[in-house]
């Protein structure tokens, strides 16, 4: 087996997450996220539309983590996302906090946008 270093040059990966939080560079954050290369901000859920947006040239792909399970994106949020020219990616929190860890790793224009377990 090969094993290689995870390198996240100046990008901050998700270290951990629980019943209501994210950890992220060993900081608790309570409450949904969103996170990308250059940086994170508190995100107000699935409604919170704007600051989705904001991510419009700065990534190609944003992960939506709909907490414990996974869960469709609301087909109006999805359509405005897509329309803006982000590709949506919707799948649990836990998952989508480690796809975007690996992107993230590769060196991708992603962000995830997660709602806590």
């Amino acid at each position: 087996m090969r094993l290689n270093e995870i390198t996240y040059t100046d990008a901050v990966p998700v270290d951990g997450y629980g019943p209501g939080f994210f950890r992220v560079g060993g900081t608790v954050h309570q409450g949904p996220l969103l996170m990308w290369d250059r940086g994170r901000a508190d995100w107000g859920g699935l409604d919170d539309v704007e600051t989705l947006l904001s991510m419009v040239g700065l990534v190609d792909v944003l992960f939506i983590g709909t907490g414990a399970e996974t869960a469709h994106v609301p087909a109006g949020l999805r359509a405005q996302l897509e329309e803006a020219g982000l590709g949506v990616e919707a799948m649990n929190s836990p998952s989508a906090c480690r796809t975007y860890n690996v992107l993230l790793s590769e060196g991708r224009r992603v962000a995830v946008a997660a709602l806590p377990v």
